[in-house]
């Protein structure tokens, strides 16, 4: 059995899941919104006694993989119409600031123009100080995928410690180029 499959997923008052046993697709709606997903037909959803129950009807190789997956991704689901997920990156260098329009993020960090971004549909962007940003949603891969296409624009420098970084990301500093004999 799956170590993560197994686990049945609670679900929480306020939060009403809907399964289609013929088309395998999921629906889950809560206070902050509603996520719908179609899974595999090998695995087995259910809903017993308030929790989502997912199993699987044979050993195959593909099959387990499916099972884990398919738990996680509708813990995924249950907590995002739930509580919702937030990415947090921060903005470090002279200079580097970001500002709010609508939707619509406006990110000096060094280049020649600023750097402008729409949000995804089912993401928002708040931004409380000019030097950090905050992606939120509840479809956590869509919230994940903005935070990554935001750090992408500029990684932080080992070297200078300069760039776009997740809250809590630690960045090893190195030593810059050491001057030998030549450079004396």
């Amino acid at each position: 059995m799956s170590k993560v499959g197994k686990n049945p997923i609670p679900i929480p008052s306020g939060v009403d899941v809907n399964i289609n046993q013929e088309t395998h697709e999921v629906k889950v709606k809560g206070k902050n919104g509603e996520l719908s997903r179609s899974f595999d037909k090998r695995i087995h959803i259910d809903i017993q006694d308030q929790q989502i129950v997912v199993t699987r009807p044979s050993e195959e190789k593909t099959v387990k993989m499916l099972h884990g997956l398919t738990r996680s991704l509708l813990a995924n689901m249950v907590q995002g119409v739930n509580v919702g997920y937030t990415k947090r990156l921060e903005l470090s260098g002279v200079g580097y600031r970001v500002a709010l329009d609508k939707d619509e993020l406006t990110i000096n960090i060094g280049f020649s123009h600023p750097v402008r971004i729409k949000a995804f549909p089912g993401t928002t962007f708040h931004v409380p100080a000019d030097t950090i940003i905050e992606v939120k949603g509840i479809d956590k891969e869509k919230v994940g995928l903005m935070a990554a296409i935001i750090h992408r624009i500029r990684k932080p420098d080992p070297y200078k410690n300069k760039g776009i970084r997740y809250t809590g990301e630690k960045l090893i500093k190195k030593a810059g180029k050491a001057l030998g004999k030549a450079g004396k």
